[in-house]
């Protein structure tokens, strides 16, 4: 029988020997797929670049479109480019979309594209059957001068690692909204609204992380990790340089409300899903500067580990002991949609 896949993204191995079969090439396309790459860079002359990012919306229904709108703009903002122009695709549940959930869903886009500077630029809206809650499609363009372009797989032996704000933001905004019942009969509602409110704050935009970082210190790379968790993005930041990793899991900013959720739904906090923190891989001699410049912007950051020379070797040394960072085949936070 045929092996079915886990929810969540391809694993790595097929999407790479998938990429390496059917990916075509251009010699405009500065960057194209590949594991960490967050977004493409297309040549527009000899001095800009446009930046590219397409991402869904699967796991939530509150606040869907500040979802939408942010999660794109992270991709864009990690090749150092500023976003420009949406287009979204809705996927709405037939039986259950109404002229006021469309009205909002359409105010909420407005409101999480004016912060940024984003234009609507178009899409699709459909109401379709076989789905139990709507699903949007971003697509997000962006530009960026060329000579400022931060390309994926730029990190070098002992480069820093750096996370800003803390792990995971928006696994605990997601556990909140969507058990939020359950989430209020445990500790309270002011608890359940403070780990809902973690969508605006800390916030799972990491634009101005990003800014902050390119003006400070000398960046290789930035990556936005999001589904798989920490730990899947730190696999994807090594991978597109070819580089190991040591990470110290000690020094690992775990927010207390994803400690608290997580362990209460048996899910590893290096595995829930994790926009709103950025990982920067840093010139070694520039850590502290780095963490001192976002702090003087207050983004929190911390160095987790750093790069080495042996590709495909991920460890996590914690509590004295070294491990293999763990690796995870689909989100854990697809064990509560189970």
């Amino acid at each position: 029988m045929e092996e079915i896949l886990p929810l969540g993204k391809l694993p790595g191995a097929l999407l790479e020997r998938l990429l390496a079969r059917y990916a075509t090439s251009d010699e405009r396309l500065i960057v194209g797929p590949g594991i960490g790459r967050d977004a493409a860079a297309i040549a527009l002359d000899d001095e800009r670049a446009l930046v590219v990012k397409t991402d869904p919306i699967t796991f939530a229904t509150a606040e869907i479109a500040w979802y939408l709108v942010n999660v794109n703009a992270n991709d864009l903002a990690c090749l150092g480019a500023t976003p420009r122009w949406l287009l979204v695709t809705a996927l709405l549940p037939g039986g259950k979309t109404t002229v006021a959930s469309v009205e909002a869903l359409f105010a909420g886009l407005h409101a999480a594209c004016a912060p940024l500077g984003i234009a609507l630029a178009g899409g699709h809206t459909e109401i379709t059957h076989g789905l139990d809650r709507p699903i949007l499609v971003g697509t997000l363009l962006g530009e960026v001068a060329r000579d400022t372009l931060v390309q994926p797989g730029h990190a070098r032996p002992g480069d820093a690692i750096l996370v800003t704000k803390g792990i995971a933001i928006e696994a605990v905004a997601l556990i909140a909204g969507e058990r939020r019942a359950e989430v209020v009969a445990r500790y309270g509602g002011a608890f359940a609204d403070r780990c809902q409110a973690f969508l605006h704050e800390p916030g799972i935009s990491v634009v101005r992380d990003a800014a902050t970082l390119r003006a400070h210190a000398d960046v290789r790379a930035l990556h936005d990790p999001t589904e798989g968790g920490l730990a899947t993005g730190l696999r994807e930041l090594a991978r597109a340089a070819n580089l190991g990793l040591v990470v110290d899991g000690d020094a690992i900013p775990i927010l207390p409300e994803t400690g608290r959720l997580c362990a209460d739904y048996g899910l590893n906090p290096l595995g829930v899903i994790a926009s709103g923190a950025l990982l920067a891989a840093v010139a070694p001699d520039q850590t502290s500067a780095a963490i001192a410049a976002l702090a003087t912007a207050s983004i929190p950051a911390a160095a987790i580990g750093h790069f080495t020379a042996t590709p495909g070797e991920y460890i996590l040394r914690r509590g004295g002991r070294a491990e293999p960072l763990p690796e995870y085949a689909a989100d854990e936070i697809t064990r509560l949609y189970a």
